[in-house]
Parts: structure tokens; C-alpha cells; sequence
């Protein structure tokens, strides 16, 4: 089996493209949640439910700009710190590694005042 991704950069572009093409009108399409990775591979099979849910949105007469927001699913999530000191010439010569769970907020807080909401997602687990 291989595995399909699609490059963030190309995912972004994706979106973009999506939003401007599909509907009558060109529509503006901002993608957050992202910003703090330089690089990453998403799912292509995802990216593309993702491209589609834009394109769906861009037909829609009464929408003129889109935003895709990624935000954690699992509102707790588990990262690693690592604490680095580097020398005069900025060349690490310490490092500590900790834990840290970060509590994230969910979807309800971007979705709270929407009256049409579609969720297309499969549950925990089956994606």
C-alpha cells in the first residue's frame, strides 16, 4: 500500500484555488491554524474532503470569503519541550526535555453561532 500526502504548501494552494474557481464569484479562502509549521504532509484523501467542503461553500451565493481553521481534534494533547542552550558561536551544548499537555480549544468556539452546520467527519478512530 502506499501512503498519499499532499505538502502544506500545496494543501494551502489547494484550498485557495478551490474557493476562487468553483463558485460564480472569486472568493478570498485563508487558511489557519498552520502558521507555526514550516513544513508537514497532510492526508491527500483528507485534503481532498477538505478541498471538496470548500468548493462546497464557494457555490453558496451568500458566502463571500472562506476560512479553513485546523485545530487538534483531541482537545488534550501531549507535546515535548525541549529547553536548548547554545553556545557564543550558536552551537547547542545543553538540552532538557520535559512534558507538557497543552488543552486546546475545540470547534465549539468557531462553530457557536453558525444555524448550518455539517458535520462530515467520522467518529474518533474510524478516519
Amino acid at each position: 500500500m502506499v501512503l498519499m500526502h499532499t505538502k502544506l504548501p500545496e494543501f494551502i494552494k489547494k484550498m485557495k484555488v478551490a474557493a476562487a474557481t468553483k463558485g460564480q464569484v472569486e472568493k478570498e479562502c485563508q487558511v489557519v491554524g498552520l502558521e507555526n509549521l514550516k513544513t508537514a504532509k497532510m492526508q491527500s484523501l483528507r485534503t481532498g474532503r477538505i478541498e471538496q467542503a470548500v468548493e462546497d461553500l464557494a457555490k453558496k451565493e451568500a458566502v463571500h470569503r472562506i476560512e479553513v481553521t485546523v485545530i487538534p481534534r483531541l482537545p488534550e494533547s501531549m507535546h515535548s519541550a525541549v529547553v536548548r542552550g547554545f553556545d557564543k558561536d550558536g552551537n547547542p551544548v545543553h538540552a532538557v526535555l520535559e512534558t507538557i499537555n497543552i488543552l486546546h480549544p475545540t470547534e465549539d468556539i468557531l462553530i457557536h453561532n453558525c444555524p448550518d452546520v455539517q458535520d462530515r467527519r467520522p467518529s474518533i478512530g474510524k478516519h
